[in-house]
């Protein structure tokens, strides 16, 4: 990845943002094989490739979604399409419950900046 031009791509029929975004929603900050979902932001309702595309493309600060949201489909996985809730992510075990593919296990470290942690 060498570009750091702001861009959004159309993924499975969504719009992501982000950084030099490829086809499976990995980004400039976040490309490993495993790094293949987008998330789509509280504070405005966009999906993007991670908090960082979100902080480096937007002029506005990101909010977390609280928990009485967590049935609201705001992770999209990047090599099927499937959209999963944020309590089916936080429970999925780092794979998609429709493909199987596997997530960064890594994630979790940084969940608190996408959703309230109880």
């Amino acid at each position: 990845m060498t570009s750091t031009i702001p861009m959004t791509r159309q993924i499975h029929g969504n719009s992501i943002r982000g950084i030099d975004v490829d086809l499976q929603t990995r980004c400039a900050h976040w490309h490993s094989e495993l790094d293949i979902i987008a998330l789509r932001m509280k504070c405005c309702g966009i999906w993007f490739s991670c908090y960082d595309c979100h902080q480096e493309t937007t002029d506005h600060p990101a909010t977390v979604w609280p928990l009485d949201e967590r049935s609201t489909e705001a992770i999209l996985c990047g090599a099927c399409g499937h959209t999963l809730t944020i309590q089916n992510y936080l429970a999925c075990e780092s794979t998609c419950p429709a493909c199987a593919a596997l997530f960064n296990p890594g994630c979790t470290t940084h969940a608190h900046l996408y959703f309230e942690v109880d």
